[in-house]
């Protein structure tokens, strides 16, 4: 009967060395903090690690910034220049009972003329006239000196309804086509309203404007807190209103895993953390929070204090949380668009799922060796 029982501890023994030897070989959510920082130092194509301090923080760079450089910001209202396809109304008011268009005082409407294709218009007494570029002030002083010559001191107005001559496109909206540029739509707000406004929130909708070889973008909450990202348009902008398509992935042990959108223009680290509703509090090491990342070779060189690199590096920012300033360095620290965000085990939880396997083994292992010596007897 000893000699069962022995056997039946020595068994025990045996499993627990077996655990003890393969613990790293357990089920984990993925590397730990050690397990990083020693793979980034040895892989084929190396990681920089670097500790996010104040030094880093201000190095490395903030979120992309956004808006209308000086080409779209200078630009100057030009709507009320008449071009061809526009939809000119000419009213005239003579200073003589029986004049050229009528008598007794009455106004002359003249109109719509249409613009032609190359820029000229017909005006009866006055003859046809080049238009196209020139202001509409310009153009009611030059009718008016025409028909001077025949009638005295006519007083002319002239009145543009713009047509297809100036026109901008505009995608993403509830009502996309193409729409002329007139006073009331001369700015690009006033164009997104004519075209029924977007269809996504504010906070995650971006607006591009295309002119020419020039790119500019603005995000619609932006755009709605000031003028200063409100330009005039100009004949032949393309405007393309889209949802934010950035993602960023969280990884390790977060409450929740996954590809996550940006849920708002700017996102910061501690932002992101809690986007994704926490960590993990059984299994998180809150002095390993990494995001991964491939920095510019002028970023790379900087934030490392090494280089020069000729290439795009692979950088891993470290936050530490539990430092006395780790939560205003993650709150500071911005999300890019295509990081990941990876949360490593803390060692407890690793020790915790050895002892459990341990403990149920041996319990295992007893009840084998209970079993063993009552059958004996």
């Amino acid at each position: 009967m000893r000699r069962v029982a022995n056997a039946g501890f020595n068994s025990v023994t045996g499993l627990v060395l077996a655990f003890g030897l393969s613990a790293c070989g357990l089920p984990s959510v993925g590397p730990n903090k050690g397990d990083i920082v020693r793979a980034a130092a040895s892989a084929p194509v190396p990681a920089i690690v670097v500790e996010v301090d104040d030094r880093i923080l201000a190095l490395a760079p903030d979120t992309p910034e956004t808006g209308f450089g000086p080409a779209f910001a200078k630009s100057a209202f030009q709507t009320d220049r008449v071009r061809p396809g526009d939809r000119l109304t000419v009213t005239v008011f003579e200073n003589v009972q029986n004049g050229l268009f009528g008598a007794g005082g009455v106004p002359a409407v003249i109109g719509p003329i249409v613009v032609d294709q190359s820029g000229n218009i017909f005006v009866p007494f006055a003859g046809t006239m080049a238009t196209a570029g020139l202001q509409v002030s310009t153009l009611r002083k030059r009718i008016s000196d025409q028909l001077s010559l025949q009638t005295p001191n006519p007083q002319v107005t002239v009145v543009r309804e713009p047509g297809d001559g100036a026109t901008i496109s505009i995608i993403g909206t509830n009502a996309q086509g193409i729409f002329p540029i007139a006073q009331s739509t001369a700015h690009l707000s006033e164009m997104i309203a004519r075209s029924g406004g977007v269809r996504t929130a504010p906070t995650v909708t971006e607006i591009t404007v295309v002119r020419g070889n020039q790119r500019g973008t603005v995000w619609l909450s932006d755009l709605n807190e000031g003028l200063a990202e409100d330009i005039y348009l100009r004949d032949g902008d393309r405007v393309i209103v889209q949802e934010d398509r950035r993602r960023f992935s969280l990884l390790g042990a977060f409450r929740a895993q996954g590809l996550v959108e940006f849920p708002k223009p700017k996102l910061s680290a501690l932002e992101a953390v809690a986007h994704a509703r926490g960590l993990n509090p059984n299994t998180a090491d809150p002095t390993g929070v990494f995001v991964l990342r491939s920095e510019s070779p002028d970023v790379a060189a900087a934030v490392s204090g090494a280089g020069p690199y000729t290439r795009d590096q692979r950088m891993v920012y470290v936050l530490n949380l539990t430092a006395p300033n780790g939560l205003f360095l993650a709150r500071d620290f911005q999300i890019h668009d295509g990081d990941t965000i990876y949360v490593s085990e803390a060692p407890y939880a690793q020790f915790s799922r050895v002892l459990s396997a341990l403990l149920t083994t041996t319990s295992a292992a007893g009840s084998i060796g209970e079993f063993a010596t009552g059958s004996s007897n």
